[in-house]
């Protein structure tokens, strides 16, 4: 008896540990399918999964959605260039929902914070004067020592004007630092509105949801893809490639970026980010 219930023990743990090695091979082959399946599409668009992560992280956090590569796909045979696209998107999407994303988010924004301006303080603006004085003069009477008759009458009048400039400043009713103190409350007043500004602008072009500010980038890429002319006429003028039309030449390089991209590569794209854009709250 206690032989049989020893032997279903032993059976069922087997069936756990086989479960268990099913259950790590299926997560390994997924994992490398996914490995692969990403290094593949990159591949077409002659991009590495390093510079692929380097270009999410510039173009977004320096200011704009670039669909990094994407122009490349023109290159792609056409009926594959849509699936490309969405894997691109898709590794986009889910390379800035990750920790490495975030990070460099947060170093961005913490680098960009507006930094307060100290004022002086009128005692530390007099203190800072006098140090100054009495240090030029005691290195002009060094000097003065070891002169030759010439240089040390000369270094005797810049002597005198300095010693009399220092008991200036040390007169508690100076005329400019009396001038400045006055002036400091209003001053300091100043320089605080204009922080607290800076630091509401700053909070609003880096919110504390990197996500928000992602949705900022893609919204820029719909607004600057929005009329592009995929049918635009181009011309060859000094061996270089440009539009016939003239308002188009003047176009930004986002506008032009989308044209050379084409129209099989931007509708989709944008279609994905429209979706993309209401799904971050």
């Amino acid at each position: 008896m206690k032989q049989n219930s020893l032997n279903k023990l032993i059976g069922r743990l087997r069936i756990c540990i086989l479960a268990f090695i099913l259950t790590l091979v299926s997560l390994f082959l997924f994992s490398f399918s996914a490995i692969r399946h990403y290094d593949d599409f990159l591949k077409q668009l002659g991009i590495g999964k390093p510079d692929a992560d380097k270009r999410i992280s510039s173009s977004i956090l320096g200011g704009y959605f670039n669909a990094y590569g994407l122009q490349n796909a023109k290159n792609i045979a056409l009926g594959n260039r849509s699936a490309v696209v969405k894997d691109v998107l898709d590794y986009t999407k889910k390379y800035t929902a990750g920790d490495e994303f975030k990070k460099e988010y947060i170093a961005l924004k913490q680098s960009n914070k507006p930094v307060k301006y100290i004022m002086q303080t009128p005692e530390d603006m007099r203190r800072e004067m006098i140090e100054q004085y009495r240090k030029s003069i005691t290195e002009l009477e060094q000097s003065a020592k070891k002169a030759d008759a010439q240089t040390k009458t000369m270094l005797e009048s810049v002597l005198a004007e300095g010693k009399k400039q220092l008991k200036e400043i040390e007169d508690p009713e100076n005329k400019m630092i009396r001038n400045y103190a006055n002036n400091y409350p209003q001053m300091e007043a100043s320089y605080q509105k204009t922080y607290e500004e800076q630091l509401i602008e700053w909070e609003s072009k880096y919110p504390a949801n990197e996500m928000l500010f992602v949705k900022q980038r893609l919204a820029k890429f719909l607004d600057e893809t929005k009329d592009i002319d995929f049918n635009a006429e181009l011309i060859s003028k000094n061996g270089k490639k440009i539009f016939a039309n003239p308002q188009y030449e003047r176009k930004n390089n986002y506008w032009k970026m989308g044209f050379r991209a084409g129209k099989e590569v931007v509708e989709p794209t944008r279609l994905f980010i429209e979706q993309w854009i209401q799904e971050i709250k």
